[in-house]
């Protein structure tokens, strides 16, 4: 069985949230005004723009546009195992 490598980029996704006076909350990033997201929780808003994100940068890549965000890291692992660290994001009241 051949391994294939996994190429891992990590960019920095600099969001400002609002909480809407009609219910939920937006979130915006300053750096990228393409990506922007609603959502009924401070977690349902960042995940929905974690996922924008993401779909953004793989278009930008399809048609060769400059990505506005600061690439992290870039790492290559086999891809029948690996390890990552993931941000994860909870609201505390």
């Amino acid at each position: 069985m051949d391994n294939k490598k996994l190429h891992i980029q990590e960019y920095e996704l600099p969001i400002t949230i609002v909480e809407e006076k009609e219910g939920g909350f937006t979130a915006s990033c300053s750096t990228w005004k393409d990506c922007y997201a609603q959502g009924e929780t401070v977690e349902d808003v960042i995940n929905e723009i974690s996922y924008v994100a993401s779909s953004l940068i793989e278009l930008y890549k399809e048609e060769d546009k400059k990505i506005p965000l600061k690439l992290k890291n870039t790492t290559e692992k086999e891809s029948k195992s690996f390890s990552l660290n993931i941000p994860l994001i909870v609201s505390v009241s």
